[in-house]
């Protein structure tokens, strides 16, 4: 089977199951969101340790250590993508699925924004248009919601700032998560102890089904994170950007199609509006890439 292929059926796989998200963490109550992350991160060490016994791939992340500027790059990375499990799950057993997909579907916008932000990227006429449009869809959204979607702008935050560190450190996807559980496993072992001091945790209380769900949610984290990692390496940014619109279009669904979440006209408008943004950024970067490759033909037939 082409690479091409594969990487579509990995990265197909990886959204899909990111999509389906707000079916699962309903399943781990009584937990809650606390505990629910901290067993995340616990259980994903634990997963992520077994894949590296098995590849034997802990010299990979000996040599990742020796580099400390990757080393404090992938813990401001831990620190961030905590803030984004926990926010998520708590927005999704609060009700608010809705909310959740509108982060992932505004995070290229704040991408965009961050990049101009931090690396000084100037910006094309196409891309302040869609910035300018999601703008006016936060303002039409924070009429309706009668606040800021913040459920949303702090998903889409930390997840752009997530990617925006991960990519500066350059490495392999089990490499790198390994090293960002093992930061996190000490504050949620320290969790876990502090709830069970409270007699507030959950596992091993609430009967053998509910700990054999908390104890998956090292799989439905891993197992996603490894096949982008494995589509990331065989698809194109352009084939990549178009699948990350899978998950947040299937939370969206969950939310309002089975878990009747309301959604009043001018909530609806609001979606609109960033998907008509989306739109844009999206015909743009196919354009310029379609241009380059024409550009890159042309060098070539000369040459």
């Amino acid at each position: 089977m082409p690479d091409h292929r594969k990487g579509l059926i990995f990265g197909f796989g990886a959204y899909l199951l990111w999509g389906l998200f707000p079916l699962y963490w309903p399943l781990l109550k009584p937990a809650g969101a606390v505990e629910i992350l901290a067993q995340r991160m616990i259980w994903s060490l634990l997963l992520i340790a077994a894949v590296l016994l098995l590849t034997r791939g802990f010299g990979s992340v000996r040599q990742l250590l020796t580099d400390r500027g990757k080393v404090v790059r992938l813990m401001l990375a831990a620190v961030v993508v905590s803030v984004n499990w926990g926010i998520y799950i708590w927005g999704v057993n609060s009700g608010q699925v809705v909310e959740t997909s509108l982060g992932y579907f505004i995070n290229p916008l704040l991408t965009i924004l961050l990049g101009v932000l931090v690396l000084k990227e100037q910006l094309r006429r196409t891309q302040w248009i869609a910035v300018g449009i999601a703008t006016v869809a936060i303002v039409v959204l924070t009429v309706d919601y009668g606040r800021l979607p913040w459920i949303a702008l702090s998903l889409a935050t930390s997840f752009g700032c997530y990617g925006f560190l991960k990519k500066q450190v350059s490495a392999g996807a089990v490499e790198t998560l390994a090293v960002e559980t093992a930061v996190l496993a000490v504050p949620a072992l320290l969790t876990l102890v502090v709830l069970a001091e409270q007699s507030r945790l959950t596992f091993g209380h609430a009967g053998p089904g509910n700990a054999v769900l908390l104890a998956a949610t090292g799989v439905v984290t891993a197992v996603p994170l490894l096949l982008f990692g494995a589509a990331a390496s065989r698809l194109p940014l352009s084939s990549i950007g178009l699948l990350q619109y899978l998950a947040p279009t299937l939370q969206f669904l969950v939310g309002v199609g089975l878990r009747h979440e309301p959604m009043p006209l001018a909530r609806l408008l609001g979606f609109v509006l960033v998907w008509i943004a989306l739109v844009v950024l999206t015909a743009d970067a196919l354009s310029r890439r379609r241009a380059g490759a024409l550009t890159r033909s042309a060098q070539a037939t000369a040459a």
